[in-house]
């Protein structure tokens, strides 16, 4: 069981480690962990946010476990040199197509929602959302038009392979779940998204047992704060993927509770290769200070077992144990608590040892 482990910048390196003692508590067999640098960290080391050798621990290894990558210092460089160039590298490179981001509220946070408890309380969906196309992707630049003014642009566009592998892997997801499946899109004005409703649909006609319906993304993003509890899975697009799941992440009280799992095609011994991160970023306002929320970093160390390792006992376990910390008052900064990032992880690994 080969992870190779990429903290990169502010509180990544500190979340990471809490993740890891997770990890370690469990006792798995086999468990080889390689370390890279990566982002601002790499860039600063080596000049550039992705050096090969990272690459290489990563390619060598049966799943990623990414910390977040974000350095105020590297804001001025070129683009290509940014730390953020780090993670859409390693998605291109390692064929990471789909990214998984549930959201779910858990007991007793209903009061830490943005949303009324009520409606807080009914949350518990699936994102999936495609990575590897759209404006991330496309050609992009500055030009100055005939009347001197300058112009960003940026190209989005899909093709016809692309949507209908997400559309399988979001099918497949739901099939898991409660069978129904909500496709975002905007095709009412734009032609990607005609396409990508119209690979959907065909799509669709493998799953008879999947209830598929579709929703603008304006529409989707009212939804989700006005009546949550009507999805069950997601597809989306990357740009409205990303928009959507950090939205999701505040209905449920903070982005310090969401893991997620960036998952390809390639298959190891023991399940599918994947790239493991909590969605937030790297907050360097509080990095070095012990002050951030690990738990969305241990529970996509819970995905890591789940998707690549196929540990399903365990994956749940980990997530009973953040539950239980969370129902007994163990709460980071972002939930209103006092709790700092090693107390949550002793809160964690106390009560995950308990249930052993």
């Amino acid at each position: 069981m080969k992870i190779a482990v990429l903290p990169g910048d502010g509180i990544g390196p500190e979340v990471t480690r809490e993740a890891l003692r997770v990890l370690d508590a469990l006792d798995l067999p086999g468990l080889e962990l390689s370390e890279a640098d990566v982002g601002g960290t790499a860039y600063h080391k080596h000049g550039h946010p992705l050096p090969p050798e990272t690459l290489e621990v990563a390619r060598a290894a049966d799943a990623v476990l990414f910390g977040a990558v974000g350095d105020p210092s590297c804001d001025n460089l070129e683009r290509h040199l940014r730390p953020e160039q780090a993670i859409l590298g390693l998605r291109s490179d390692l064929g990471l197509f789909a990214n998984l981001r549930p959201a779910t509220m858990f007991p007793g946070l209903e009061d830490m929602s943005g949303l009324k408890p009520e409606i807080a309380r009914q949350i518990d969906l699936l994102i999936v959302r495609e990575l590897n196309g759209d404006v991330y992707f496309g050609e992009k630049g500055i030009r100055t038009r005939e009347d001197g003014e300058r112009e960003g642009w940026d190209m989005m566009s899909y093709s016809e392979s692309e949507v209908r592998r997400i559309a399988h892997s979001a099918f497949r997801a739901a099939r898991t779940r409660k069978s129904r499946l909500t496709s975002v899109d905007k095709a009412n004005v734009l032609e990607t998204s005609q396409l990508w409703r119209d690979v959907v649909c065909e799509v669709a006609q493998e799953y008879p047992d999947v209830a598929l319906d579709h929703m603008y993304v304006d529409n989707a993003a009212m939804q989700l704060v006005k009546s949550p509890g009507q999805f069950d899975v997601v597809v989306t697009g990357n740009l409205f993927g990303d928009i959507l799941s950090d939205q999701a992440s505040m209905c449920v009280g903070s982005i310090g509770l969401l893991a997620s799992a960036s998952l390809g095609e390639r298959q190891t011994d023991h399940g599918t290769f994947g790239l493991y991160e909590p969605i937030h970023g790297s907050a360097p306002d509080i990095a070095g200070q012990g002050k951030a929320n690990p738990m969305a970093t241990i529970l996509s160390a819970a995905m890591m077992l789940r998707h690549s390792f196929g540990r399903e006992a365990e994956a749940a376990r980990i997530e009973a144990a953040v539950a239980a910390a969370l129902a007994d008052g163990v709460l980071g900064g972002d939930l209103g608590g006092d709790a700092g990032t090693q107390e949550i992880g002793d809160a964690v690994v106390s009560r995950l040892l308990t249930t052993s």
